[in-house]
């Protein structure tokens, strides 16, 4: 399916349907065994469970759902790709939380510089672009060791969101773009967010720069701060 069809569809289910059926487990129970068949439960009971979960849980979830949860090549709608491409500096770029590296590899194509990414589950293997395995609550790099640091439709994932934030900024040299789905919360969701950001301000406010640019992009919200 089409991601910005998908995420089109994602915004009605999360806008337009009443919160009253929204968070009903007897119609998302329906909705969701349609979507992921008996893997229906970990997602049904994640929002419950994930404020105790050791960190070995909540990997574990990942890795469960891995196959479910990570279809496609990428979250980001087109809009989204094209500001984040905009505004890539210098000739550094960290991709955290990279996935199956489709962002890195739209970089790389565009630019030709130096590209790195990390994640928890798909370390990758390409010739023209470094992947490693690491988590942005922990980046594995020195102080301002990337010109760019992205992060995109990740840090929702993330219980402790600050730490990862403080990692993305520690690593950076000039410039740090981030990027989150613009989406309520609700009990049952079709994903494993922990953090939901329905507006630019809610993020904007988490972020505590008001020189950085916060600013709606169809349905995510992309925010650009320069490094001081």
């Amino acid at each position: 399916m089409n991601k910005n069809f998908s995420n089109l569809i994602k915004y009605i289910l999360d806008n337009f349907i009443p919160p009253i059926l929204r968070d009903s487990e007897v119609f998302m129970h329906i909705l969701m065994f349609l979507a992921f068949g008996r893997k229906k439960k970990y997602f049904m009971e994640f929002k419950a469970k994930v404020p105790f979960l050791s960190k070995e849980e909540y990997q574990e979830y990942y890795n469960i759902l891995k196959d479910d949860h990570f279809q496609t090549e990428t979250d980001l709608n087109s809009k989204s790709l094209s500001v984040i491409l905009e505004n890539i500096v210098g000739e550094t770029v960290l991709d955290v939380g990279c996935g199956k590296g489709f962002l890195a590899r739209q970089i790389y194509a565009k630019y030709k510089i130096d590209v790195t990414g990390i994640d928890i589950i798909f370390p990758q293997y390409d010739d023209e672009i470094k992947y490693l395995k690491g988590e942005a609550e922990n980046i594995p790099f020195e102080d301002k060791k990337f010109d760019t640091v992205i992060c995109s439709h990740t840090l929702e994932h993330i219980p402790n969101i600050l730490k990862a934030i403080n990692e993305i900024r520690r690593v950076a040299k000039k410039r740090i773009i981030l990027v989150v789905p613009r989406e309520r919360e609700y009990k049952y969701t079709f994903n494993l967010h922990v953090h939901f950001f329905p507006y630019s301000h809610s993020f904007h406010k988490l972020l505590n720069n008001k020189n950085a640019k916060c600013l709606i992009s169809g349905t995510d919200i992309v925010y650009i701060e320069d490094c001081t």
